[in-house]
C-alpha cells in the first residue's frame, strides 16, 4: 500500500487514559441520612417502649391470643366479610348496570341509592336497621324483632354500604375500557357474552382490582362496628372477656395482632390478583 492511500485513511484519536477521564462523585445527602438516622432511632424508642411496657402484659396476650372465644369471634369476623363483599359486589354490579343503562329511571334509581347510602354514616345505618321493629312491627305477619338477628341486621345493613361503593367502582373500571376496542368486537360479529368475557371484564378487572381489594380490608376493619348491636365478633369477643377480667389494654391488642395479621395476608393476596390482571402492561411487575 502506498504512501498516499495511507495518509487518506482517517486515524482514530487517541483514547484517553482512564486517569484522564473525570471522576463521577455522587452527590452526597447529609440531610437524608441524618433524617433516616432520626426516623430510625425513633422507630427503636417507640418499639422499645413498646415491648417493654408492662401495661401491655404480653403474657395475657400470648394467654388469650389463641383462645376458643377470641377465635369463634375471628371466625365470625372472616365470615361476615365474606358475605358482605359477595353480596354487596352482586348487588353494586346490578347497580353499574343499571347506572350505564340507556333506561333514565335506573339510572336515576341506581344514582339515587348510591347517593343514599354513601350518605349516611354506617353506623347510622345499623343502629336503624337494629331498631326497624319500631317502624314496621310485623313483616308478612312475623314479628319484626323474631326475624331478624343482629347478626341478620349486621349483613343488611354492611350489605348496603357497600353496594353503594361497589357500585362507583364496578362503573368506574368498566369506563376505563376503550371503547374502540368494544366497537372492534362488535364489528368482528362477537355476541354480547364474547365481548364481556373476553375483552371488557378482562381490562376492567385492572382497575376494580386495586379498589376491590382496599375494599375488603376496609370492610374486615369495619365489621368491628357491629360490635355496637351485641354480635359476637372478634372485638365484641375481646369486650366481653375484659369486661369480666379488667384487662382492657392487652385484650384490645389480642384483637388489633388478629386483624393486622388477617389484613396482610389479605393485602399479599391483593399484590397476586393485581399481578395477574396486569399481565402484558407495563405494571405487570
Amino acid at each position: 500500500m502506498s504512501s498516499d492511500t495511507l495518509a487518506k485513511i482517517p486515524t482514530v484519536p487517541d483514547t484517553p487514559e482512564p486517569a484522564d477521564v473525570p471522576r463521577i462523585v455522587p452527590q452526597r445527602r447529609y440531610g437524608q441520612w441524618a433524617a433516616a438516622v432520626v426516623v430510625l432511632a425513633l422507630l427503636g424508642f417507640a418499639v422499645d417502649s413498646v415491648v417493654r411496657n408492662k401495661a401491655f402484659q404480653w403474657d395475657v396476650v400470648g394467654d388469650y391470643f389463641t383462645s376458643d372465644s377470641v377465635l369463634r369471634g375471628l371466625w365470625l369476623t372472616l365470615w361476615l366479610t365474606a358475605v358482605v363483599m359477595v353480596l354487596g359486589f352482586a348487588l353494586g354490579t346490578l347497580l353499574a348496570a343499571f347506572r350505564l343503562s340507556a333506561n333514565p329511571v335506573l339510572r336515576a334509581v341506581s344514582w339515587g341509592y348510591v347517593w343514599l347510602f354513601r350518605s349516611i354514616p354506617i353506623l347510622v345505618q345499623l343502629l336503624l336497621w337494629f331498631n326497624i321493629g319500631a317502624l314496621y312491627p310485623r313483616v308478612f305477619g312475623v314479628r319484626t324483632v323474631d326475624l331478624l338477628s343482629p347478626v341478620a341486621v349486621a349483613i343488611i345493613g354492611l350489605t348496603l354500604h357497600e353496594a353503594a361503593y361497589a357500585a362507583e367502582v364496578v362503573r368506574g373500571g368498566i369506563l376505563s375500557v376503550d371503547r374502540g376496542q368494544i366497537e372492534a368486537a362488535q364489528a368482528l360479529g362477537l355476541s354480547r357474552w364474547r365481548r364481556w368475557r373476553r375483552i371488557v371484564l378482562p381490562q376492567a378487572m385492572r382497575a376494580i382490582v386495586p379498589p376491590a381489594g382496599n375494599m375488603l380490608i376496609g370492610t374486615l376493619k369495619g365489621t368491628s362496628i357491629v360490635s355496637v348491636i351485641a354480635v359476637n365478633d372478634l372485638l365484641f369477643s375481646a369486650q366481653l372477656i375484659y369486661h369480666r377480667t379488667y384487662q382492657v389494654i392487652p385484650l384490645l391488642m389480642v384483637a388489633t395482632l388478629w386483624y393486622a395479621l388477617v389484613t396482610t395476608l389479605l393485602g399479599i393476596a391483593q399484590t397476586f390478583v393485581e399481578k395477574h390482571y396486569a399481565r402484558g402492561t407495563e405494571n405487570a411487575r
